[in-house]
């Protein structure tokens, strides 16, 4: 929907990266979330979208690395503690959860940053827009990395 917002996507893979490293890392993740999104930025952003970018890009770059981080360690504080290891089996909706609450920070993040950018007659459809790709792309990269654990556990249990 670019004649809404051309800084989103309908299936965001990046975001669903974002949720199951820090998952996996916890705040570990965010140095390497920033500079795989800085990397990622320059080189992938046409130069004329980079330059009308540069002033606010790396604060957005901020924002989305940080996003998850923020959501895991707000649920933490309400006594729900959803990192790797906490909990012998991991509940696919708890990340769906974190992964809603981390979209919703992000896209709020992101049109602050963007804001000089954004219409603000358009922010909540921004807003929805931001939530629409990054679940879609949590739930591609939860069930990809489901499949990946059921090859591994299919691996293990066969006899060699």
């Amino acid at each position: 929907m670019p004649e809404i917002t051309v800084f989103a996507s309908l299936m965001y893979l990046p975001h669903g990266v974002r949720v199951l490293a820090t998952w996996a890392y916890g705040w570990k993740a965010v140095p390497i979330l920033a500079a795989g999104g800085a990397a990622a930025a320059w080189l992938f952003t046409p130069t004329q979208e980079l330059t009308l970018l540069e002033p606010v890009l790396i604060w957005s770059i901020l924002v989305g690395a940080a996003s998850a981080f923020v959501a895991f360690e707000i649920v933490r504080f309400f006594g729900y503690d959803f990192y790797c290891g906490q909990r012998t089996k991991l509940r696919w909706t708890g990340m769906i959860g974190i992964g809603l609450l981390a979209s919703v920070i992000n896209s709020i993040g992101q049109t602050l940053v963007y804001s000089e950018l954004i219409v603000f007659g358009n922010t909540f459809r921004v807003q929805v827009i931001y939530a629409t790709g990054d679940l879609i792309g949590l739930i591609v990269c939860m069930l990809g990395l489901m499949l990946v654990f059921r090859w591994h556990r299919a691996l293990e249990s066969s006899p060699n």
